[in-house]
């Protein structure tokens, strides 16, 4: 490591890297590739821009990147290296309603969305209507261009409550969320979406790949919103004691931020045609148990239990099985969750 390199960029640059050798066998397959992405800086865009800028650099990919954000300034501002890399263009405008750029695009890469607590509570119109004309036009983007493949950024949440019998989730499972519940709405949005995409499959001859994504804990990750993992992280960063909420019993699983971007390449390159994949860790964990495993981790293991009724979309079990991209494709989850919660704060500025 340089010596003017901070701890924190020199991991993140670590992931980057190990993100480019397990990709080895697909960068090939982007040379010279057109990409037009939307939420591309979101949290996950943002890790798949820096890490096709890398393979770019390192491999001479020659591929191009557009991207689609309601304020370009602003990101040039957060992430200049990417604001002026050369291969990138951005491009000001609304998911819902942006003017197509000129040229042909090989991939469309769809993972704008409103996944804002706030919306959900407040204005779930407009986090539905984000989620499904985005998705929409996006789709009719992808016709117009003639897209190799078009490539949706979903979530898990389209399963819907799990059940405390059934342990990990398949994409067979055919439960759904409460369609009667306002706050239910980003998920119906996301299954709607889908639909979506399968009514272009089939309407247009469109290629279309799904990634159904669970939690994740990584750099980048926003620690003050409503997330607890970093929530956990960031209280325990500042040596306060970590509080649940809620009893606690709640479960989750957290799949690490460079493992999930290997997982979005992979799929949107190589996935068959209408394929859907859970993308996540099999390896759950309560809320209370995460609680004192942070705390422990990086702060004094002062944590505490208020018990107080989960209002949340889900407050149970909200775990992948992820057999199918296991089987078919190879990938696993290769950073244990203590491993991620200390890199996770890493990049936040914790020197353990």
């Amino acid at each position: 490591m340089a010596d003017n390199t901070a701890p924190e960029a020199w991991a993140f640059e670590q992931d980057l890297k190990q993100v480019l050798v397990d990709n080895s066998a697909i960068w090939p397959m982007l040379h010279s590739a057109r990409l037009f992405i939307t939420g591309g800086t979101g949290l996950i865009g943002r890790w798949l821009l820096e890490s096709l800028r890398l393979a770019d650099q390192r491999l001479g990919l020659g591929a191009q990147a557009t991207i689609l954000t309601r304020n370009p300034a602003a990101f040039a501002q957060k992430a200049p290296h990417l604001s002026r890399y050369p291969a990138f263009q951005f491009i000001a405008g609304d998911v819902r309603d942006f003017d197509s750029p000129p040229g042909e695009y090989s991939y469309v890469l769809h993972a704008a969305t409103d996944a804002s607590k706030t919306l959900n509570d407040h204005d779930p119109r407009q986090m539905f209507d984000t989620v499904v004309r985005g998705t929409r036009r996006a789709l009719d983007f992808a016709v117009e261009k003639s897209a190799r493949r078009f490539f949706f950024l979903s979530s898990g949440a389209v399963y819907g409550p799990q059940p405390w019998s059934v342990e990990r989730l398949s994409e067979d499972w055919t439960g759904g969320p409460d369609f009667t519940d306002p706050t239910a709405t980003y998920a119906e949005a996301k299954r709607a979406a889908e639909m979506l995409c399968n009514i272009y499959a089939k309407q247009f001859g469109l290629d279309t790949a799904t990634a159904r994504i669970f939690a994740v804990l990584g750099p980048h990750l926003d620690l003050d919103i409503h997330f607890a993992a970093g929530n956990f992280i960031r209280d325990a960063m500042a040596g306060r004691s970590v509080v649940v909420e809620s009893s606690g019993e709640a479960c989750r699983s957290y799949l690490y931020l460079s493992d999930l971007t290997t997982w979005l390449w992979q799929i949107m390159v190589r996935a068959a045609p209408g394929s859907a994949y859970n993308v996540g860790s099999e390896d759950w964990i309560s809320i209370r148990d995460l609680a004192e495993k942070t705390a422990n981790l990086l702060g004094s293991g002062r944590f505490e239990i208020r018990g107080e009724s989960d209002t949340g979309w889900n407050p149970g079990r909200y775990v992948p099985d992820t057999t199918r991209a296991r089987l078919e494709l190879g990938l696993k989850a290769s950073v244990p969750l203590d491993e991620a919660i200390r890199r996770t704060a890493m990049w936040n500025g914790w020197n353990g």
